[in-house]
């Protein structure tokens, strides 16, 4: 086994980090951070910002390179999308981002519930900006119809990885329903902006991962985050090459160069990191 680069090692403040922590127990909410081993939970908790992952934690997939845990989900809470709301305030955020687990389990793969969350922020936070990061929904276009009418900022599905490995590393995925649903989300709604994300190291080539970003440019996608991937435990799928921040700079070049509007690509990036940086338009990616 590989050791961890000295690039990818991240200091935090503890005691802000349960204060946020205590919070969303109070709450009953669950966060993608911790549910995900996100080795920036500590840096966004110390800076009082979290990625809510709504729906439980208990996902109806099993991909390889994922923490969040897999099993029979329990039914939906009523109160959840009030309970983020009240947390946004709490917080008070100016920027919140939205994920789940997958749902398959539901007839709209969780659309509504999603649409409902983002109606509860904006009764009583109205100016908070909203980012949804949902999975692919089956590809059902009706349920990207009612997610998309919710009218988040910024809608967010996350291509992952490249066309060979997703049979090993999202075997109950498709690669071309990934690109469907940004596709489909762009051109149902083309001012608002649509985001992707990818991880790096799992044994793709350069050839691929350049291939990749122009099939999601293709999609008429407006943001790209690129991020090292990192193993949670031993029985996911091994790290097949530390990435240097070098090669995440000239992942980001070539992403500026093929028409994204913003690239996001270092070593600790994350679907969700700074995701408020890439809702203003900047040109320039995140430098760490």
């Amino acid at each position: 086994m590989q050791r961890k680069p000295k690039w990818l090692s991240v200091k935090y403040n503890q005691a802000q980090t349960e204060e946020v922590i205590q919070l969303l127990t109070d709450l009953n909410l669950n966060t993608v951070c911790s549910a995900a081993n996100c080795p920036n939970l500590g840096e966004c908790y110390s800076k009082r910002t979290a990625t809510f992952m709504i729906m439980g934690d208990q996902c109806t997939r099993n991909c390889r390179f994922c923490n969040v845990t897999d099993g029979k989900p329990a039914p939906l809470s009523e109160e959840e999308p009030y309970n983020i709301a009240k947390a946004v305030v709490m917080l008070k955020l100016k920027y919140v981002v939205i994920t789940s687990v997958t749902r398959d389990d539901l007839p709209d793969g969780g659309a509504m519930h999603f649409s409902n969350t983002v109606r509860a922020i904006k009764d009583i936070a109205p100016d908070v900006y909203i980012e949804l990061l949902i999975p692919d929904l089956k590809g059902d276009e009706a349920a990207l119809d009612i997610v998309m009418a919710a009218k988040p900022d910024v809608l967010n599905h996350n291509t992952e990885t490249v066309r060979s490995l997703y049979s090993s590393a999202r075997p109950q995925a498709d690669y071309d329903r990934s690109l469907h649903v940004l596709n489909y989300c762009k051109r149902k709604d083309k001012d608002m902006l649509i985001k992707t994300g990818l991880m790096v190291g799992l044994g793709e080539t350069d050839e691929e991962l350049l291939q990749t970003m122009d099939d999601i440019r293709t999609t008429g996608c407006d943001i790209l985050t690129i991020g090292q991937y990192l193993r949670p435990s031993k029985d996911h799928l091994e790290v097949v090459e530390y990435v240097t921040p070098e090669k995440f700079k000239y992942y980001e070049k070539i992403g500026l160069e093929k028409g994204f509007s913003f690239v996001a690509s270092a070593p600790l990036v994350r679907s969700s990191y700074k995701a408020e940086l890439a809702f203003t338009g900047s040109k320039k990616g995140i430098s760490l």
